[in-house]
């Protein structure tokens, strides 16, 4: 390692880029919380404000050199537990100080825990959460980072994911439909109208994260080279063709354009960029904004009929245009643009190949590494809440406020002797 190519421009730049992602993940609370009821919307803003602290420390701990250590096709090493030798000098040939790529990437880590907490949120206990988010930002997110980015088997085999496609999108989204299918379903679900309680805050959310992204996607060339540049001005592109394109399809199956799908369009279009976005012409990022959006769309109807109850459609969201993204690479890549491969439309079919081996071990990697482990820690203890606990709401039940006072006309809820909600009756005069 050598301090001499540290340059002070690329490391002004990550050091907003780490800025904007951690920002992103109060918009996805935000986000969140205006896709569920009110009565659970301070619970699911605080499953992502409960990311920042528990991943942060696994991620400093071991989580970090999971990913990045030296260990091999499958796993990193034990080399930079509690940050041993995270410093100042650059981490192999990057033009930033170690301290720097650490920190970004550990809000990549934050962000995709809490992106999981949409596949359980309204009945998923508060505590079980937290030890679940350690333990999977300890045994899955890492592994899967280490695969694409830390020297791992597909970034040795030739798999391209320029920020993320397989461990924050795939694994995210698999990730939530296996914690969907083993916390089961709400109590309410199938039985009445579980709608979105502020729609503005879907919107804000929504912008918020597009905004971040721009450090997600723009940052993840780790300076400000012409691949970093690339992915910016992508970021820009495909989330706005994916908007338009998210319209028509309300438009042709609704003959309204809904705020929810605005909201909805602009992270699938962000996420599917994602993995392209430093490997594609602008020209092909406007076209996949059409592209991801068509099979994500198709995934969002058809899974209400299914008896999955994945709260926040993290899978379609995250895990389907992740997918798409990552195939997209594989087709339309352009070593004029990326200086590294061209795609099966411009004459090379083995990158292809390549990509299509990582969506087929992340998903299942993710899927089957989150089934174990939420089963595990069912037996050790209840995952979801109370049907009368899901009834008054997790706001409450999990941190004894509410997310809006009405004032004179609130009913004061308070505990019991045992801890337990209860109403207060007014005594008789």
């Amino acid at each position: 390692m050598d301090a001499t190519q540290i340059n002070q421009g690329d490391t002004a730049w990550m050091l907003m880029a780490t800025a904007l992602v951690m920002f992103m993940t109060i918009g996805l609370g935000v986000f969140y919380a205006g896709l569920v009821r009110a009565k659970n919307s301070l619970n699911t803003f605080m499953m992502c404000v409960a990311a920042l602290a528990v991943v942060t420390v696994s991620w400093a701990v071991v989580g970090y050199s999971l990913a990045f250590g030296d260990g091999g096709g499958f796993v990193g090493n034990f080399d930079f537990a509690l940050m041993k030798d995270v410093g100042f000098e650059p981490y192999g040939e990057q033009t930033v100080p170690h301290l720097v790529f650490f920190a970004f990437q550990a809000t990549f880590c934050i962000l995709t825990a809490a992106l999981v907490s949409g596949a359980v949120v309204e009945r998923m206990r508060f505590l079980p959460y937290l030890g679940f988010i350690a333990l999977w930002s300890i045994l899955v997110y890492p592994i899967m980072a280490h695969w694409v980015w830390g020297g791992g088997f597909l970034m040795e085999g030739g798999t391209l994911d320029f920020a993320g496609g397989v461990p924050v999108e795939m694994g995210s989204g698999f990730t939530a439909l296996a914690a969907a299918i083993v916390v089961g379903r709400r109590m309410d679900y199938g039985r009445q109208a579980l709608l979105p309680h502020n729609t503005i805050y879907v919107l804000l959310g929504a912008g918020i994260l597009w905004f971040g992204w721009f450090g997600f996607n723009g940052g993840s060339g780790i300076g400000t080279g012409n691949n970093g540049i690339l992915a910016f001005v992508n970021t820009l592109l495909t989330p706005a063709t994916c908007l338009l394109t998210w319209f028509l399809l309300d438009l042709v199956r609704g003959r309204k354009v809904t705020a929810v799908g605005a909201g909805t369009a602009i992270i699938v279009g962000c996420v599917g960029i994602t993995p392209a976005g430093g490997f594609v012409s602008p020209g092909w990022a406007l076209a996949l904004g059409v592209i991801v959006a068509l099979p994500c769309y198709a995934v969002f109807v058809l899974r209400p009929r299914t008896r999955v109850d994945e709260t926040l459609d993290v899978l379609a969201a995250h895990g389907i245009a992740g997918l798409t993204g990552m195939l997209f690479v594989g087709f339309a890549a352009q070593a004029d643009w990326n200086g590294i491969s061209d795609g099966l439309l411009y004459g090379e079919s083995a990158l292809l190949g390549d990509q299509a081996l990582a969506v087929l071990v992340a998903p299942a990697y993710a899927f089957g590494a989150t089934f174990v482990l939420l089963t595990i820690i069912r037996l050790l203890t209840s995952l979801r809440a109370t049907d009368q606990d899901e009834a008054i709401g997790m706001n409450f039940v999990a941190h004894g406020e509410e997310a809006y006072v009405t004032g004179e006309g609130a009913i004061l809820i308070e505990p019991d002797g045992d801890g337990r909600p209860r109403v207060p009756v007014a005594e008789p005069a």
